[in-house]
């Protein structure tokens, strides 16, 4: 994929979660999610907090934080969760599904992966079986590396992922299989529902 087809992946993506959040139920939005300690309703807010926080803002709120980027990042989302309605986080994403919004650190596939990995992390912890496209997945599979998986503390040490819907693996030792886009959530550092993974190391990856 291009630049151009990723900035469409990314509007499509927050134009498809955005209707899905619609159909949520009242219990579905404050069930917990697979971010530890956010509900689907913190999720929800944080993916759109790029958008609806200007740079000075942003610059601001995390000076309060004295410049902790997670600090910063969950008071913001629980306080939006608290003060959006249901349908207001949902539009959210769906009226600013074009925005050129980008994390930090990292370039265009980082803003895919953002959506890509917020969403799965609402859809699997509530037994949604949402696929991602795969075009989306090959863009965040390729950039699965040492850097990546340290920055988002996935410890992957004597670990081999292998996908068993499409043809990508990454990394040597036991193999842990599963859906590709259920490997990316473990190379987010995710811990998934258990039933999804299989392999020795799989215990290492399942949410207790």
């Amino acid at each position: 994929m291009d630049l151009v087809d990723i900035r469409r992946a990314i509007a499509a993506e927050r134009r498809e979660l955005a209707d899905l959040l619609d159909t949520l139920t009242a219990e579905q939005w404050d069930a917990p999610s697979l971010c530890a300690g956010w509900r689907v309703r913190e999720v929800a807010a944080h993916m759109s907090m790029g958008f609806r926080y200007p740079l000075p803002a942003v610059l601001w709120e995390l000076a309060k934080a004295r410049g902790g980027l997670h600090r910063m990042t969950d008071r913001l989302a629980r306080k939006d969760a608290a003060t959006a309605s249901t349908g207001e986080l949902a539009a959210f994403l769906r009226d600013h599904a074009d925005h050129p919004w980008k994390p930090p650190v990292g370039g265009i596939e980082t803003a895919l992966g953002h959506d890509v990995i917020h969403g799965l992390d609402i859809t699997v912890a509530l037994g949604i079986d949402r696929r991602v496209p795969e075009e989306r997945l090959r863009v965040l599979l390729g950039t699965v590396n040492p850097k990546s998986l340290k920055f988002f503390g996935a410890d992957l040490d004597g670990v081999r992922l292998r996908a068993d819907d499409l043809d990508w693996s990454y990394g040597t030792g036991a193999e842990l299989t599963g859906a590709a886009q259920d490997l990316l959530l473990v190379a987010y550092g995710r811990r998934i529902p258990p039933g999804r993974l299989h392999g020795a190391p799989r215990a290492r990856f399942v949410v207790a």
